[in-house]
């Protein structure tokens, strides 16, 4: 077969998933007696399912996009080509979830609702679901990026001072066995505002990991590198961030994507016991009052957010790490 040809069909099978999840909701009955509520939207009145309509319709739309742009481009094509299979099934697990949870609602109800349901939530009150977003974004960049810079210093300066190694590992290793939500109490107390308690836990999250890791890629930097460092007239400083360092940078990424989880998971339980607004807050909020559709909203926003710091990390890495391409799998 033509590669043209299977590349155009690999295209449609990508997006086919998506529109038989549109046809199933446009074409099977609503079973189930269910209010689809509508909420004001602009100038529009819409519901839950009109939301997921709309959703159904961009992600169709953007797969077909994205696959004519990938078209002209090997690489791309290729990756592509390999995620096509999860693609389709996506769509059809949404055919059957909005069968399952809406339509007929065979999952029990109201702890596990359709895909509308769950959409519901943004068009009910999208307003305020960004704000408690925004609010875990800062709450996370705050304590994230003060762990990192403080993990990196911490374990450059164990890694290559032994009387730092000496005096300061013993204190990462038991630190470091203490989960950081244990603190919270003497967080909370210590600190003046649940803002500055909740990213002192996150600091720590993120401190042991990137530390433990960055010690471990700077103590390991081959004497052979050092020696032609110190040949070329280097002297300690440079040796550090011109050798040390750069060495270590695999490791340092390891320790930051390790620790990106940590801080993640202290984030959520730092919102849940304290803090006034945040994703964990929100879902905290909703729980009360059973409104599980809020519940899974936030989880979903959760979701999409680790998603994109992820692949944000993953980016960085790549461009700090290019010299790599090639020499490691």
């Amino acid at each position: 077969m033509n590669k043209k040809i299977k590349y155009i069909l690999i295209t449609i099978f990508t997006v086919a998933g998506f529109l038989v999840a549109l046809a199933a909701n446009l074409i099977f009955p609503q079973v189930a007696d269910a209010e689809l509520k509508e909420y004001p939207v602009g100038d529009y009145n819409m519901s839950g399912n009109d939301f997921y309509i709309v959703l159904l319709v961009v992600l169709a739309a953007g797969y077909l996009i994205a696959g004519i742009v990938s078209g002209f481009d090997e690489e791309r094509k290729e990756k592509y080509r390999k995620r096509a299979p999860f693609r389709f099934a996506c769509g059809i697990a949404l055919a059957l979830w909005d069968i399952l949870g809406t339509k007929t609602q065979v999952f029990t109800q109201p702890f596990f609702p359709g895909p509308a349901g769950i959409l519901e939530a943004f068009v009910q009150e999208g307003d305020f679901i960004l704000q408690n977003t925004l609010y875990s974004l800062r709450l996370y960049l705050f304590g994230f990026l003060a762990g990192t810079v403080v993990g990196v210093v911490t374990g450059v300066l164990v890694g290559w001072f032994p009387k730092v190694h000496y005096w300061v590992e013993p204190v990462l290793k038991i630190a470091g066995v203490i989960p950081a939500v244990a603190w919270m109490p003497f967080a909370l107390t210590l600190l003046p505002t649940p803002f500055s308690a909740a990213v002192f836990l996150i600091v720590i999250s993120v401190w042991f990991q990137v530390a433990t890791l960055t010690a471990a890629g700077v103590a390991s930097t081959p004497k052979a590198m050092m020696e032609a460092g110190r040949t070329l007239g280097g002297n300690q400083l440079y040796l550090v961030f011109h050798v040390a360092i750069p060495h270590a940078m695999p490791s340092i990424f390891t320790g930051i994507t390790t620790a990106n989880a940590f801080a993640f998971t202290i984030l959520v339980m730092a919102e849940m016991m304290g803090q006034p607004g945040g994703l964990g807050y929100y879902i905290n909020a909703s729980k009360v009052w059973s409104a599980y559709y809020k519940v899974f909203a936030a989880i979903l926003v959760m979701a999409i957010l680790f998603s994109l710091i992820t692949k944000i990390q993953s980016l960085i890495e790549a461009r700090v790490l290019r010299w790599q391409k090639g020499v490691v799998k």
